[in-house]
């Protein structure tokens, strides 16, 4: 088992949903984009968001097993939801283009997210990020946001070509920042995707739940006795980790 006060020095952390509020932010820009294009005529906001999201979903465990391209991923997300809805006339190209346009104009970050990040900055950790997604999308994201600052990396998932929670992009991200596994720690929400693909590979996880009324507790991976899994629903709680 790993000791109690174990010691990490880089620390990477997920973008979506952990950092950067993917819910919120998605949210406004689609709102953003289905003003613009009028689609009140044809059909309320909530439904068409909530079909939207169903079948970008979908489509997103579809990438990252390679069933199929980023071309595809950005029209299929809007036509699937055009065809459900029985919406016609409309060009999903142009509209996923404009919606990406919109997304890292949205700057809404978690709660606790720039208190904890100035506070390890502070303490000397290497803060990089680790992300799935489009890097045009993501890079702009981060540097909007104002968290281009706080990280000293960024990888994402399109550039090292090899999503989360592959083998791969742990361990390109570990090597290209010079860190040793038993220093370093993955922060994300996504339970298979962050968690799970950085216990594999072989480091230690935080498994966070933006809930803050969930207490910080610490638990040993029963399948790789070496890493420990920390859950927490508050940033702040990472300074009982680190």
């Amino acid at each position: 088992m790993p000791m109690k006060n174990k010691k990490y020095t880089h620390i990477f952390f997920d973008l979506d949903n952990t950092l950067w509020d993917f819910e919120r932010n998605s949210q406004k820009a689609m709102f953003e984009t289905f003003q613009h294009y009028q689609l009140e005529k044809a059909v309320g906001f909530d439904l068409f968001f909530k079909t939207y999201v169903k079948h970008n979903h979908a489509l997103w465990e579809s990438y990252r097993k390679n069933e199929v391209g980023k071309k595809e991923l950005i029209k299929l997300r809007f036509q699937n939801t055009f065809t459900e809805l029985g919406m016609t006339g409309l060009n999903p190209e142009e509209m996923n283009t404009f919606y990406l346009n919109e997304m890292p104009k949205q700057k809404i970050l978690n709660d606790g997210v720039v208190e904890i990040l100035n506070y390890l900055k502070k303490k000397h950790y290497q803060l990089n990020i680790i992300t799935n997604g489009f890097k045009e999308v993501q890079h702009k994201k981060i540097e909007t946001s104002g968290l281009k600052p706080f990280f000293n990396k960024v990888f994402i998932s399109e550039e090292v070509k090899s999503p989360k929670p592959e083998f791969e992009i742990f361990e390109y991200s570990v090597k290209s920042t010079n860190a040793k596994k038993s220093e370093s720690i993955m922060v994300g929400d996504d339970w298979e995707i962050d968690v799970l693909g950085a216990v594999n590979f072989g480091i230690d996880a935080v498994h966070y739940q933006s809930n803050p009324l969930q207490n910080l507790t610490k638990v040993s991976y029963p399948l790789n006795s070496g890493c420990l899994i920390y859950k927490t629903g508050m940033m702040s709680s990472l300074k009982a980790i680190l």
